[in-house]
Protein backbone atom coordinates (compact mmCIF):
# COMPACT_ATOMS: atom_id res chain seq x y z
CA UNK A 1 0.00 0.00 0.00
CA UNK A 2 1.88 3.01 -1.11
CA UNK A 3 1.33 6.40 0.86
CA UNK A 4 -0.09 8.31 -2.07
CA UNK A 5 -3.08 5.48 -1.88
CA UNK A 6 -3.00 5.85 1.92
CA UNK A 7 -3.72 9.78 1.70
CA UNK A 8 -6.03 8.83 -0.79
CA UNK A 9 -8.14 6.68 1.34
CA UNK A 10 -7.77 9.67 4.23
CA UNK A 11 -9.35 12.65 1.90
CA UNK A 12 -12.25 9.87 1.16
CA UNK A 13 -12.87 9.47 4.79
CA UNK A 14 -12.54 12.94 5.63
CA UNK A 15 -14.61 13.99 3.15
CA UNK A 16 -17.43 10.85 3.98
CA UNK A 17 -16.97 12.58 7.90
CA UNK A 18 -17.64 16.41 6.20
CA UNK A 19 -20.44 15.12 4.60
CA UNK A 20 -22.06 13.87 7.43
CA UNK A 21 -21.16 16.72 9.59
CA UNK A 22 -22.46 19.02 7.31
CA UNK A 23 -25.65 17.49 6.81
CA UNK A 24 -26.33 17.94 10.45
CA UNK A 25 -25.22 21.15 10.72
CA UNK A 26 -27.69 21.85 7.99
CA UNK A 27 -30.58 20.10 10.15
CA UNK A 28 -29.85 22.00 13.37
CA UNK A 29 -31.98 25.20 12.10
CA UNK A 30 -34.08 25.98 15.73
CA UNK A 31 -32.82 28.53 18.09
CA UNK A 32 -33.98 28.18 21.95
CA UNK A 33 -33.02 28.88 25.98
CA UNK A 34 -31.35 25.56 26.50
CA UNK A 35 -31.17 23.45 29.76
CA UNK A 36 -27.93 21.20 30.71
CA UNK A 37 -27.47 19.14 32.90
CA UNK A 38 -24.08 18.34 33.81
CA UNK A 39 -24.55 14.95 36.91
CA UNK A 40 -22.79 11.85 37.34
CA UNK A 41 -20.26 11.28 40.36
CA UNK A 42 -17.35 12.21 38.32
CA UNK A 43 -15.00 16.00 39.18
CA UNK A 44 -15.74 18.46 36.85
CA UNK A 45 -19.68 19.18 36.85
CA UNK A 46 -19.22 22.78 38.57
CA UNK A 47 -15.60 23.44 36.75
CA UNK A 48 -17.78 22.75 33.41
CA UNK A 49 -20.96 24.43 34.47
CA UNK A 50 -18.63 27.71 35.12
CA UNK A 51 -16.37 26.92 31.72
CA UNK A 52 -20.46 27.77 30.28
CA UNK A 53 -20.63 31.11 31.82
CA UNK A 54 -17.12 32.44 31.50
CA UNK A 55 -18.04 31.53 27.60
CA UNK A 56 -20.96 33.63 27.57
CA UNK A 57 -19.21 36.35 29.78
CA UNK A 58 -16.79 36.48 27.30
CA UNK A 59 -19.33 36.70 24.13
CA UNK A 60 -21.11 40.13 26.15
CA UNK A 61 -23.61 38.07 27.46
CA UNK A 62 -25.45 38.41 30.82
CA UNK A 63 -25.08 35.71 33.47
CA UNK A 64 -25.95 35.08 37.13
CA UNK A 65 -24.95 32.10 39.48
CA UNK A 66 -26.63 30.32 41.71
CA UNK A 67 -24.62 28.01 44.68
CA UNK A 68 -26.19 25.19 46.56
CA UNK A 69 -24.45 23.68 49.20
CA UNK A 70 -21.48 25.32 48.64
CA UNK A 71 -19.48 27.39 52.00
CA UNK A 72 -18.11 30.69 52.16
CA UNK A 73 -14.66 29.77 51.18
CA UNK A 74 -12.85 31.16 48.51
CA UNK A 75 -14.20 30.37 45.59
CA UNK A 76 -11.79 31.27 42.62
CA UNK A 77 -14.50 31.58 39.49
CA UNK A 78 -16.26 33.90 41.91
CA UNK A 79 -13.58 36.04 42.26
CA UNK A 80 -12.94 36.39 38.60
CA UNK A 81 -16.63 36.54 37.38
CA UNK A 82 -18.02 39.09 39.81
CA UNK A 83 -15.25 41.40 38.18
CA UNK A 84 -17.33 41.12 35.37
CA UNK A 85 -20.42 41.46 36.23
CA UNK A 86 -21.70 38.12 37.23
CA UNK A 87 -24.04 38.70 40.25
CA UNK A 88 -23.38 35.54 42.68
CA UNK A 89 -25.97 34.27 45.68
CA UNK A 90 -24.68 31.50 47.84
CA UNK A 91 -26.17 29.56 50.21
CA UNK A 92 -22.93 29.09 52.31
CA UNK A 93 -23.96 26.97 54.74
CA UNK A 94 -21.25 24.40 53.38
CA UNK A 95 -22.14 20.70 53.14
CA UNK A 96 -24.60 18.87 54.83
CA UNK A 97 -22.32 16.70 56.51
CA UNK A 98 -20.88 19.31 58.36
CA UNK A 99 -23.85 21.63 59.20
CA UNK A 100 -25.95 18.76 60.96
CA UNK A 101 -28.84 20.96 60.79
CA UNK A 102 -31.38 19.69 58.06
CA UNK A 103 -33.89 22.89 59.36
CA UNK A 104 -31.18 25.24 58.90
CA UNK A 105 -30.35 23.84 55.43
CA UNK A 106 -33.99 23.90 54.60
CA UNK A 107 -34.30 27.72 55.30
CA UNK A 108 -30.98 28.33 53.65
CA UNK A 109 -32.12 26.40 50.61
CA UNK A 110 -35.49 28.44 50.05
CA UNK A 111 -33.79 31.79 50.59
CA UNK A 112 -31.12 31.37 47.61
CA UNK A 113 -33.69 29.32 45.72
CA UNK A 114 -36.07 33.18 45.74
CA UNK A 115 -33.20 34.88 44.07
CA UNK A 116 -32.99 32.08 41.46
CA UNK A 117 -36.60 32.20 40.33
CA UNK A 118 -35.89 36.19 40.20
CA UNK A 119 -32.81 35.33 37.81
CA UNK A 120 -34.78 32.56 35.89
CA UNK A 121 -37.98 35.68 35.39
CA UNK A 122 -35.70 37.82 34.06
CA UNK A 123 -35.29 38.22 30.49
CA UNK A 124 -32.24 40.83 30.68
CA UNK A 125 -29.84 37.68 31.82
CA UNK A 126 -29.29 35.28 29.09
CA UNK A 127 -27.39 32.38 31.47
CA UNK A 128 -28.56 31.21 34.70
CA UNK A 129 -26.29 28.70 36.86
CA UNK A 130 -27.98 26.51 39.58
CA UNK A 131 -25.05 25.27 40.50
CA UNK A 132 -25.49 22.13 43.26
CA UNK A 133 -29.36 22.55 42.46
CA UNK A 134 -29.66 18.49 42.39
CA UNK A 135 -29.17 17.70 46.05
CA UNK A 136 -31.50 20.37 46.66
CA UNK A 137 -34.34 18.55 44.82
CA UNK A 138 -32.92 14.78 46.16
CA UNK A 139 -32.64 16.55 50.03
CA UNK A 140 -36.38 17.35 49.39
CA UNK A 141 -35.05 20.80 50.34
CA UNK A 142 -37.06 22.47 47.29
CA UNK A 143 -40.07 21.35 45.53
CA UNK A 144 -39.45 19.50 42.71
CA UNK A 145 -42.74 20.38 40.75
CA UNK A 146 -41.85 23.81 41.41
CA UNK A 147 -38.67 24.44 40.62
CA UNK A 148 -39.28 22.30 37.09
CA UNK A 149 -41.71 25.21 36.45
CA UNK A 150 -39.51 28.06 37.14
CA UNK A 151 -37.16 26.28 34.81
CA UNK A 152 -40.20 25.26 32.19
CA UNK A 153 -41.34 29.08 32.28
CA UNK A 154 -38.40 31.03 31.99
CA UNK A 155 -37.90 33.39 29.24
CA UNK A 156 -37.64 31.92 26.26
CA UNK A 157 -34.26 32.64 24.71
CA UNK A 158 -32.77 32.47 28.53
CA UNK A 159 -29.98 28.92 28.60
CA UNK A 160 -29.84 27.13 32.23
CA UNK A 161 -27.42 25.24 34.06
CA UNK A 162 -27.76 22.53 36.39
CA UNK A 163 -25.13 20.55 37.97
CA UNK A 164 -24.87 17.96 41.03
CA UNK A 165 -25.07 14.60 41.09
CA UNK A 166 -27.95 11.81 41.17
CA UNK A 167 -29.82 14.52 39.16
CA UNK A 168 -33.57 13.91 39.32
CA UNK A 169 -35.64 11.36 36.40
CA UNK A 170 -37.89 14.20 35.49
CA UNK A 171 -35.17 17.24 35.26
CA UNK A 172 -33.51 14.43 33.09
CA UNK A 173 -36.06 14.15 30.81
CA UNK A 174 -36.67 18.19 30.69
CA UNK A 175 -33.48 18.86 29.26
CA UNK A 176 -32.08 19.46 25.97
CA UNK A 177 -28.35 18.38 26.48
CA UNK A 178 -27.37 15.65 29.64
CA UNK A 179 -23.59 15.01 30.28
CA UNK A 180 -22.63 12.32 32.30
CA UNK A 181 -19.67 12.79 34.64
CA UNK A 182 -18.06 9.59 35.11
CA UNK A 183 -15.15 8.90 37.65
CA UNK A 184 -12.14 6.53 36.61
CA UNK A 185 -9.94 8.34 38.74
CA UNK A 186 -9.41 10.77 41.63
CA UNK A 187 -6.46 12.18 43.66
CA UNK A 188 -8.39 12.76 46.61
CA UNK A 189 -8.76 8.58 46.54
CA UNK A 190 -4.68 8.62 47.21
CA UNK A 191 -4.66 10.74 50.01
CA UNK A 192 -3.67 13.99 48.04
CA UNK A 193 -6.09 17.39 49.30
CA UNK A 194 -8.28 19.49 47.13
CA UNK A 195 -5.22 22.00 45.33
CA UNK A 196 -6.09 25.75 44.88
CA UNK A 197 -6.96 26.74 41.60
CA UNK A 198 -7.17 23.20 40.38
CA UNK A 199 -10.32 22.06 42.74
CA UNK A 200 -10.95 24.94 43.76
Amino acid sequence: MTEDYKAKRHQQRQQQLKEQVDQAVAKATDDKGLLLVLTGNGKGKSTAGFGTVTRAVGHGYKAAVVQFIKGDWACGERNLLQQHGVPFVVMATGFTWDTQDKAADMAAAQSVWQQAKAFLADERIDLVLLDELTYMLSYHYLDLDEVLACIRQRPAGQHVVVTGRNCHRRLLDMADTVSDIQVVKHAFDAGIRAQQGVDW
